[in-house]
């Protein structure tokens, strides 16, 4: 009964586990997805974004009060992603906040550049506009083999 117990707490300690890119990895899997370049953003820029909003962590989420940010981009229950719980949420990624807390990012990418084509574009996100706007963001990808 011990190593049952033992093995189910790894098993939800796994799955609660987060993936965490590499720079590197990321702007890889960013290229990849269209993001170098969409909307007029360079890649550079989608890169400061998602450090500053989750440090590059798959599954992060912060809780405001009024909404929760999820994933690597920290998309918001209340403009795009349903988690069930955020009061009047518009929904705008028809999404659930859920998926986009995983290792695959793909929804996550689709979700952002849904985000990016509304008027605010990147300013649609308060770390973008505190850290990276109109700076020197290509420290985010130098030295990446891209």
């Amino acid at each position: 009964m011990k190593t049952v117990f033992c093995l189910l707490f790894l098993a939800l300690f796994a799955a609660s586990e987060a993936k965490i890119f590499s720079n590197c990895d990321l702007a890889k899997v960013l290229k990849v997805n269209g993001l170098a370049g969409y909307h007029g953003y360079s890649l550079a820029n989608w890169m400061c974004m998602a450090y500053y909003e989750s440090r590059y962590t798959t599954n992060a989420s912060y809780d405001n009060g009024w909404s929760t940010d999820y994933g690597i981009f920290q998309i918001n229950s209340y403009w795009w992603c349903n988690d069930g719980k955020t009061s009047g949420a518009v929904g705008g990624c028809s999404i659930s906040c859920n998926s986009l807390m995983n290792d695959d990012i793909t929804d996550d990418i689709t979700c952002a550049k849904r985000v990016v084509r509304d008027p605010n574009g990147m300013g649609a996100w308060v770390a973008w506009n505190n850290y990276c706007k109109n700076k020197d963001v290509s420290s985010f990808i130098s030295g990446c083999a891209l």
